[in-house]
């Protein structure tokens, strides 16, 4: 089911009874954010402040912060069954006849439906200023006390390649500086930052466009770990089963939801840079103020009455660890494609996404556990992971306890665990310098002899069915 926009996507939240609506007066400098944290982790419902002391805008928050959310906001019943799509459309057995042809040939045409729809007229552009506006107008959010300043943390920025045409949106947080320029914080690895980088070379003006609001399914696949020249809005039309309906900006040659609540356009120099930071981050620390590229604000466009989308981090659980999961759950698929003999995957939320990655493996030949950690750490933003633990298949890697319990009791560290160096993420702050640091992989499998294990494997003690099934039937005479 596809949302039409924001407001769609709110009435459902509201009718699933997933939402709550606050009328009391709050302030945009950290109050929202302490509600937000409050409810967050007591796994509260998604809020919609209405009386934001000093605006007339309402600001939601936390629309994603659950399992059944994340759910709704890409409209199905479970995320596996986004998995599930995925897993049909990547089979790559070739057709033997022609109704497997006939069939492929569908699946083809119906990704070619989901290619993004020019339109010429759009609700994010009911109201146009390029001249006198303010970004201060907006109830941006400063979330954390030690935070540089207010920061823009749920938008979808637009940009291009200079040389190849192709299209990227990140989701990249924007430090407030003034009433027309923002920090634009493209860590390194990140495509945003590529594109900067050639335009950077060029000498020439980077094209920027960020979009607020429109169909929560949009938002997702901005921060969706896509190959570098898929476009996330032909991905976020698979996900709403329509194509997103795109409209040319103003003042710069880029296309944007038309559905969006609120956009800015504008340009990044080539060379500018200024410091942006620091920030509360998902890590549950602050990230240190850098030099960053400085976005410079031409045009506002907006709807007559937007409504303001954010979300704030910090120490988790809180509402990226849920689209964190999903996206684990949703591109599992494409990663059993390439190593078809992992069974599971997790990323715990308290790993913040790259500090640990626990796997369970169909273990087929010896060494095989180290062959899937160093696959990983080659594979898309994985590369950041800085634990990764390998486990059977018979293992739950969801289940903490089991996961402790078999990992301490299979390994021996000094044959068992591997250290290798290799890109980090930006916001590891343990790493001895930036982007680079060490990373440790355990193999926590079964050991073979193959592999100089000598001794006999135990078993692990499971109580015999029939005296179990003899329990169940004495249970409720026992008065326990």
């Amino acid at each position: 089911m596809a949302y039409r926009d924001l407001r769609a996507f709110i009435q459902a939240l509201e009718q699933a009874g997933e939402l709550r609506c606050i009328g009391t007066p709050v302030s945009c400098e950290l109050e929202i954010t302490e509600i937000t944290d409050r409810v967050s982790k007591a796994l509260g419902p998604a809020l919609l402040f209405e009386n934001v002391a000093g605006y007339e805008i309402p600001v939601l928050m936390n629309a994603f912060g659950s399992e059944r959310r994340m759910a709704l906001a890409l409209g199905v019943e479970r995320i596996e069954d986004v998995a599930a799509e995925i897993a049909a459309l990547t089979r790559t057995q070739p057709p033997e006849s022609l109704g497997d042809k006939f069939r492929a040939g569908l699946r083809l045409l119906q990704m070619a439906q989901y290619l993004p729809r020019r339109v010429e007229r759009a609700p994010c552009q009911e109201v146009i200023r390029e001249s006198g506006f303010s970004l201060l107008e907006l109830p941006i959010l400063r979330c954390w006390p030690q935070d540089g300043g207010r920061f823009i943390t749920l938008p979808m920025v637009f940009t291009r390649c200079p040389e190849k045409g192709t299209r990227n949106v990140g989701m990249y947080r924007m430090h407030v500086y003034d009433e027309r320029t923002t920090g634009m914080h493209w860590h390194v690895h990140k495509v945003g930052a590529a594109h900067y980088r050639r335009y950077e070379a060029r000498g020439e003006r980077m094209p920027v466009a960020v979009a607020l609001g429109g169909d929560p399914a949009i938002t997702y696949a901005a921060t969706a770990p896509l190959p570098e020249e898929l476009d996330e809005m032909v991905f976020a039309g698979f996900l709403r089963r329509q194509p997103v309906e795109m409209v040319r900006c103003r003042t710069v040659d880029l296309e944007v939801p038309a559905q969006a609540e609120i956009v800015l356009e504008g340009y990044v120099d080539p060379h500018e840079r200024r410091t942006e930071g620091p920030f509360g981050d998902h890590t549950g620390y602050y990230s240190p103020a850098d030099e960053y590229p400085v976005f410079h604000v031409t045009c506002l466009t907006h709807r007559r009455e937007p409504i303001y989308p954010a979300t704030v981090v910090g120490r988790p659980p809180m509402e990226d660890c849920y689209l964190a999961q999903a996206t684990v759950r949703i591109f599992l698929p494409l990663l059993q494609l390439a190593m078809p003999e992992i069974v599971d995957l997790h990323l715990p939320t308290e790993g913040v996404f790259h500090n640990l990655a626990i796997v369970a493996i169909e273990k087929r030949y010896p060494g095989h556990a180290r062959k899937v950690m160093h696959a990983l750490w080659g594979t898309g933003q994985l590369m950041f992971s800085k634990v990764i633990v390998v486990c059977d298949a018979d293992v739950n890697v969801r289940d903490p306890q089991e996961v402790v319990w078999k990992v301490l009791n299979h390994i021996d560290p000094q044959r068992d665990v591997t250290f290798v160096e290799g890109p980090v993420d930006v916001l590891n702050h343990a790493s001895p310098q930036p982007y680079v640091g060490s990373k440790m992989g355990i193999d926590a499998t079964r050991k073979w002899p193959e592999e100089g294990y000598t001794r006999e494997w135990p078993e692990p003690i499971v109580m015999s069915a029939d005296v179990k099934q003899r329990v169940d039937a004495l249970w409720a005479d026992l008065g326990l």
